[in-house]
C-alpha cells in the first residue's frame, strides 16, 4: 500500500511539474502529457481500490466455506485415485494402464 501510495504521490507530483511549465512555456503538448500522468495516477488508485474490494470479497468467501463447498462438491471427480491411497501397487498400474495395440 505504502508503495503505490508514494508512486502515485509521484505521478502527481510530475503531472504538476509538467502542468507548470507548459503555464510557464505556453505549449499544449505540456499541458497534454500533464493531464495523461494525473489520469494514470487516478486510474491506478481507481483500480488499487476495487483490487482491494475484490481481495475481500474473496477473503470472506472463503471465511465463510463457500469456495470450499464448491471445490468438494460431487461435481469433483477424482484425476489420480492413487493420490488418495497413498500407495501404489503394481498390480493396481497394470490393471488400469492403457492397453497398446
Amino acid at each position: 500500500m505504502i508503495l503505490i501510495l508514494i508512486i502515485v504521490i509521484a505521478l502527481v507530483a510530475w503531472s504538476l511539474h509538467l502542468m507548470q511549465q507548459a503555464v510557464d512555456k505556453n505549449e499544449f503538448s505540456l499541458m497534454l502529457a500533464g493531464t495523461l500522468v494525473a489520469m494514470a495516477a487516478a486510474a491506478m488508485m481507481a483500480v488499487y481500490f476495487l483490487m482491494g474490494d475484490y481481495m475481500l470479497y474473496v477473503r470472506e468467501m472463503a471465511n465463510r466455506g463457500v469456495l470450499e463447498s464448491y471445490y468438494t462438491s460431487t461435481s469433483a471427480v477424482s484425476v489420480n485415485p492413487w493420490i488418495e491411497t497413498g500407495t501404489i501397487e503394481y498390480s493396481e498400474m497394470n490393471d488400469r494402464a492403457p492397453r497398446l495395440p
